[in-house]
C-alpha cells in the first residue's frame, strides 16, 4: 500500500532534505507532500526535486492559519483516507537585529501554536502504523529552564490547551519586558522548544493506549546543529554543523521506525538517542 507522507516548512533547508530523503526511500510506493506557506517557493522546491528525478507533491500550508491547516487535513483525508507520516518541521526564524519583544508573538504563533494546530488537525488522520515527528531541539529539555517554571510544562498533568495558555502568557511577559525578572531564559527559542516538546509529550501520553493498539509512534526530534541561514546568526562556530541532508537522516529514521516499534515513544530524540525531558 502506498505511503502518504507530509513535511511542513519544506521549501528549503532541513525540510527540503527531509522530502528528498522520503521521496528516495519510497519511490513509486509513496506520495510525499512538500508543504510551504509561499506558493512560489514551494513550487520552485518541487521543481528542483523533480529535476533530480523525484516526484513530490506540493501543498500550500500556512501553519499560522488554523483554517488552512484543517483544510489540508480534510483534503488529505478525502484523497488518501489518512496519512502515514507527518513531520512537523515549519518554524519561524528569529533575528539578532530586533529585540525579542518585537519577534516573540510571531515566533510563538508559528512554532508553538503552529505545532498545536498540526497535532490537533493531523492526529485524527494517522493511519495504523503511522509516525508523527515534531522537529524541535535539544533546547526543548527542561534542563535549560529554571526549576520554578517546570510545573508550567508538566506533560503528565497538563493538556495541550494548558501549554497554549502558558505560551501566550510568556509572550505577554516578553512584550511587557517582565520575562527576565520572572526567571525566563533570555533567548526566546528555549521556552518555545520546551513548549513544543511538552505538547508532543502530552499528545503521546493521551494517545498511549490507542498508539500501542494501532502501532502509532509519536516523538520529537532534535536534528542537531544544521548549517542553514536560520542557524548561522546564532552560532559563532559552525565547523561541526551538519548539512541539511546529513541532519535529515536521523529525523527520517525516527519517522520511518519499522512496524511494531514501541520505543522511542513520546521522547525527544537526537542522533537516535533519547534526551531526557527533565
Amino acid at each position: 500500500m502506498s505511503k502518504v507522507a507530509l513535511v511542513t516548512g519544506a521549501n528549503q533547508g532541513l525540510g527540503l532534505a527531509l522530502v528528498r530523503s522520503l521521496c528516495r526511500r519510497f519511490g513509486d510506493q509513496g506520495q510525499v507532500y512538500l508543504t510551504a506557506c509561499d506558493k512560489w517557493r514551494g513550487e520552485a522546491a518541487v521543481q528542483q526535486l523533480q529535476a533530480e528525478g523525484l516526484s513530490p507533491h506540493f501543498a500550500l500550508l500556512d501553519i499560522t492559519s488554523g483554517e488552512n491547516v484543517l483544510a489540508l487535513a480534510l483534503a488529505l483525508q478525502e484523497r488518501h483516507g489518512g496519512v502515514d507520516i507527518v513531520i512537523s518541521n515549519a518554524a519561524a526564524r528569529i533575528t539578532t537585529e530586533l529585540p525579542p519583544a518585537q519577534q516573540v508573538a510571531h515566533f510563538i504563533d508559528t512554532n508553538n501554536h503552529g505545532t498545536y494546530r498540526m497535532l490537533s488537525a493531523f492526529t485524527p488522520l494517522l493511519k495504523d502504523g503511522a509516525r508523527f515527528v515534531v522537529v524541535a531541539s535539544s533546547f526543548g529539555s527542561l534542563r535549560h529552564m529554571p526549576s520554578h517554571l517546570y510545573h508550567l510544562f508538566d506533560a503528565e498533568q497538563l493538556s495541550l490547551e494548558d501549554i497554549e495558555a502558558t505560551m501566550d502568557a510568556y509572550v505577554r511577559l516578553v512584550e511587557s519586558g517582565r520575562a527576565l525578572a520572572a526567571g525566563w531564559p533570555e533567548w526566546i527559542n528555549i521556552p518555545s522548544k520546551v513548549g513544543q516538546v511538552a505538547a508532543m509529550r502530552i499528545l503521546a501520553r493521551r494517545m498511549h493506549e490507542e498508539a500501542q493498539q494501532r502501532d502509532i509512534v509519536i516523538n520529537a526530534a532534535c536534528p542537531g546543529l544544521v548549517d542553514t541561514d536560520a542557524s548561522r546568526p546564532w552560532f559563532t562556530d559552525m565547523s561541526a554543523a551538519q548539512s541539511p541532508e546529513q541532519a535529515a537522516a536521523d529525523v527520517v529514521w525516527l519517522a520511518t521506525l519499522p512496524a511494531g516499534s514501541t520505543a522511542p515513544y513520546g521522547e525527544l530524540v537526537q542522533h537516535r538517542q533519547i534526551i531526557p525531558f527533565r
